[in-house]
């Protein structure tokens, strides 16, 4: 026994780290397919060459962050502890077994102090034209949804406060339109909202729930969930799910809110035909600018949601030339007025309705009046509901699933973006940026490396393909 009994106290041994790395190492797959030089020129106006001593390789400092995300550590600090002892992680760095790794405290002083506030931004769109530039995106269907992440604040330590209450991108719009049909209505045009018009609807204050530890996160209640202070991060993927855009905002801004700057983020980069949605984002102004703009908005069926009893909505028949409805008794309802959130509104002449016998279940008032609104942009909403009961349609919208539904699952699953670690939007904002970014490498570097295995094998084997089957695209 005594021949194999050795001292604990071993003597550090230098391995070569290339050896003990596997071929197909994702981090392997990562290096094949990254270039850093444009980070070097980028980042050398933020390093001083002459004065001090030398600093931190900055790609280093970046290629931390990116395994942080890449394998969903919840913190730099641990990003670091894990470096210490794994082999990948510091061959992707370049470092030694005996080597130093660079402090967490130095990656985090850099992104926030030294590095600029766009680098993340920039990181992102350059993964994403590898991707572009290797034909792996297919834009011709983007899918748009939010997810919330919790945030970083204690959800019992809030106050009261007015917040301002930004005015919705198409109000301009909205306002112009409605007054052209309230002149010839003859009513009076409806003015910039002040004040006094009561709670604003664009633009003015609201009383917000505003936390002490963070204040641009915003409650958010939805359905049984407790109430807990949050950010969500509206994102639209391929459907490829690759990560195209994303637009962070507080926990309780609307979906149809935020969708303006997400979705010019992707029509202004992309050729895209189908924009797939969920209800939330069924709105009279998000159909007509999809269409307006030539794209298909593909949205699901909404339930209807008033009296079951009476007659529906889709009871009552247009009629274009008078600008009126027909009830089922064939009476009509003329168009009245146009109020400032665009509803026009039809009433029916009560000497006509006050003896009729379907008026209970009409829903006419006890002067026998019965009224029906209809909105402004009412027209592109009913070429969505037409566009929803198409094959094509249906099967586009059953791809959110596995394509914008399974970006969220992963990101929280894998890349640890369940809860922020960040407080404040703009760095919470290159927090889930540079998540994406990591995502979006993943993915490309795993395809990419495929893709270079079976250009492999058919050199290899000439003649397998002539048993690959051809298929049209």
């Amino acid at each position: 026994m005594e021949q194999w009994r050795k001292d604990s106290r071993r003597e550090p041994v230098i391995t070569d780290l290339e050896a003990l790395v596997p071929k197909d190492h994702l981090l392997r797959k990562i290096e094949k397919i990254m270039d850093y030089e444009w980070l070097y020129e980028r980042l050398e106006p933020y390093y001083c060459h002459d004065v001090g001593r030398p600093g931190t390789d900055p790609v280093v400092l970046i290629k931390m962050v990116l395994l942080q995300h890449l394998y969903g550590i919840p913190s730099l600090r641990q990003t670091y502890q894990r470096i210490q002892d794994t082999i990948s992680y510091r061959w992707f760095l370049g470092y030694g077994l005996l080597d130093d790794i660079p402090h967490f405290a130095t990656v985090s002083y850099a992104f926030c102090k030294r590095f600029p506030e766009e680098l993340t931004s920039e990181i992102f769109e350059h993964i994403l034209n590898k991707a572009l530039n290797n034909k792996l995106l297919d834009t011709n269907a983007v899918f748009i949804d939010g997810t919330h992440i919790k945030a970083s604040a204690n959800k019992k330590k809030f106050q009261k406060q007015q917040v301002a209450q930004a005015a919705k991108i198409y109000s301009e719009q909205l306002r112009q339109e409605v007054n052209a049909e309230r002149e010839k209505l003859g009513k009076k045009p409806i003015e910039e909202e002040d004040e006094e018009d009561g709670p604003p609807k664009g633009g003015g204050t609201v009383e917000k729930t505003v936390s002490t530890t963070d204040p641009d996160c915003r409650m958010f209640v939805k359905g049984e969930h407790e109430r807990q202070f949050a950010y969500e991060a509206h994102t639209a993927c391929d459907k490829r799910g690759f990560v195209l855009g994303v637009e962070v905002t507080a926990g309780n801004v609307h979906d149809s809110v935020a969708w303006d700057g997400i979705y010019e983020q992707v029509t202004s980069k992309f050729a895209v035909q189908f924009v797939t949605m969920d209800a939330g984002y069924k709105t009279p102004w998000i159909a007509k600018k999809t269409l307006d703009d030539g794209k298909v908005p593909i949205l699901p069926y909404t339930r209807y949601k008033g009296n079951k009893e009476g007659y529906k909505p889709w009871d009552y028949t247009y009629d274009p030339v008078n600008d009126a409805y027909i009830c089922p008794q064939g009476k009509s309802l003329r168009h009245t007025t146009t109020d400032r959130d665009g509803k026009r509104t039809y009433r029916s002449t009560p000497e006509k309705c006050r003896n009729c016998p379907c008026r209970a279940k009409c829903g006419a008032n006890e002067k026998g009046q019965k009224a029906l609104t209809a909105h402004i942009w009412q027209e592109y909403l009913d070429i969505v509901e037409q566009l929803r009961k198409m094959e094509r349609g249906k099967a586009i919208y059953a791809m959110r699933k596995q394509t914008i539904e399974r970006v969220f699952a992963d990101a929280k699953e894998k890349h640890a973006m369940r809860y922020a670690h960040h407080r404040g939007l703009a760095a919470v904002t290159r927090w889930v940026r540079l998540k994406y970014a990591a995502m979006n490498l993943k993915k490309l570097a795993s395809w990419s490396w495929k893709n270079a295995s079976f250009s492999r094998i058919l050199l290899a084997f000439p003649n397998i393909c002539r048993r690959i089957p051809v298929f049209a695209s």
